[in-house]
């Protein structure tokens, strides 16, 4: 650890670092951080520990070099940020580090939630406004991910339908308020209306206990499989994909989807 802060601190030397890291703040560097957890997760989808472990390197990467430039601002750095997440996972594990004992993974998890409830309340404090059962869902998760969180926070406190049914009754208006802006030509109604009808199929997912972010990644692998072999299918027939109409194509899909269906 010492190694890899004494090489980030040489990166951003004022005199004589990396032009391209010396040119960096933290707005620039954070795509990069949200790419790199997203390797990561990719690393383990595809349970490859050697490349897991690359991946890791290069999110620790990230929190240095945030850590780095912080420290230049004398804002913190990096042991003050290890403090910090030791503190709190510490306080949130009353059941492991002091007496409290929780029975089961259950009660664990209740007990996590009320402390970081308390944690929200006291920032809500710390910054003179109302508490909301939304605080904490961060604006920067994808957007799949922050509507599932936003759900989940709503649910709660109540706020939520009894089970899928009345969900899949939701989805069906919204799919009709859609076309009716559709119809219509309207196009900010249909940016809000399909946002409406997004929002709804991920509750759905969330009744039916389903990670819509992994469901989608899991359409999206199989879009990709399939019209990878509709390509290869087509080369070896001579055809070039751009040269077919629509008609052409559903029929080379529908033979992707055949092929790919018995080799399951």
């Amino acid at each position: 650890m010492d190694k890899l802060l004494a090489i980030m601190a040489r990166l951003r030397d004022p005199d004589d670092g990396c032009p391209w890291d010396l040119a960096q703040d933290f707005a620039s560097i954070a795509p990069y951080t949200i790419e790199e957890a997203y390797e990561v997760a990719d690393a383990i989808e595809k349970n490859d520990l050697n490349h897991l472990r690359d991946e890791l390197g290069d999110l620790l990467l990230q929190v240095v070099f945030h850590a780095q430039m912080a420290s230049e601002q004398d804002a913190f750095d990096f042991n003050a940020v290890a403090d910090a997440i030791s503190d709190k996972m510490i306080k949130r594990h009353p059941h492991i580090f002091d007496t409290s004992q929780y029975r089961n993974a259950k009660t664990q998890t209740i007990a996590w939630e009320e402390q970081k409830a308390i944690e929200r309340a006291e920032l809500a404090a710390k910054e003179s406004r109302a508490v909301s059962a939304l605080d904490g869902v961060a604006s920067a998760l994808p957007a799949l991910t922050r509507a599932l969180k936003l759900q989940k926070r709503a649910a709660r406190i109540g706020f939520d339908w009894p089970d899928a049914a009345p969900v899949m009754d939701k989805i069906r208006e919204e799919t009709a308020e859609l076309q009716v802006e559709m119809d219509a030509g309207n196009g900010p109604g249909m940016v809000d209306e399909l946002g409406d009808l997004l929002f709804s199929v991920v509750n759905l997912a969330r009744h039916l206990d389903i990670d819509p972010e992994a469901a989608l990644r899991a359409g999206n692998a199989k879009f990709e499989r399939r019209f990878r072999h509709l390509e290869a299918d087509l080369a070896d027939q001579g055809l070039d994909p751009k040269d077919l109409d629509i008609t052409a194509l559903e029929a080379a899909w529908k033979n992707s989807k055949t092929h790919d269906n018995s080799t399951d």
